[in-house]
């Protein structure tokens, strides 16, 4: 029988860290999440919490993500069955936990869903749900097409303007399918930079 992961935001909060919540959605710069865990626990007081889609764990390994010290939290984590009224529902739980969102990378699917205020999925359910004071960052990535197509800039304007994210990139280069134009995400130190300079966060001393 496998037990079910249980988070409780008052057990998994520390006061003094600082909790960042790594959000992977359905493009193939999800490949990057192990690498931007990794660099983020190389600072001292930080704990990362991962939240993806299912279509972004086609892109890298859930098990690289926790032999670096972090989780992976999907949709069959957020009802597993038994629920009962008062018991912890995970998407509140994870929004009452996050200093910051980092949607790295946030793919055309998930930002039409972001600008329609669709909670579908463990990811739209956590946004939606999510404080307004909630420091929240979107990566996009997709092909450049898609990044061109007039809706992508109405979604774009929405989030910015409505729902008040940041928005960062995407950057130019020859994307995974051969393209070559604007599209692809941030790189991923400078993502995780970002986070670095905005909490001060300080790199622990030894051997990498």
């Amino acid at each position: 029988m496998t037990l079910t992961k249980r988070f409780v935001a008052e057990v998994e909060k520390v006061e003094g860290d600082t909790h960042i919540l790594l959000i992977t959605t359905g493009s193939v710069a999800s490949i990057k999440a192990p690498l931007i865990v990794s660099e983020l626990l190389r600072y001292e007081n930080v704990k990362v919490e991962v939240v993806s889609t299912k279509s972004s764990l086609a892109f890298f390994d859930a098990g690289e993500i926790e032999k670096a010290g972090s989780r992976v939290w999907t949709d069959e984590d957020e009802w597993a069955g038994g629920f009962r009224i008062g018991d912890p529902i995970l998407h509140i739980e994870l929004r009452r936990w996050a200093d910051v969102v980092l949607i790295a990378p946030c793919s055309a699917n998930t930002l039409s869903k972001i600008a329609h205020g669709l909670c579908d999925n463990l990811v739209t359910s956590l946004l939606r749900a999510l404080a307004p004071t909630t420091p929240t960052y979107v990566f996009p990535a997709m092909n450049t097409l898609m990044y061109e197509h007039p809706l992508t800039a109405e979604h774009l304007r929405v989030v910015r303007e409505v729902v008040k994210y940041q928005v960062v990139g995407p950057i130019g280069k020859t994307l995974a399918c051969g393209d070559v134009g604007l599209g692809a995400m941030t790189e991923w130190r400078d993502i995780v930079q970002i986070v670095v300079d905005k909490f001060n966060l300080v790199r622990r001393e030894g051997p990498e």
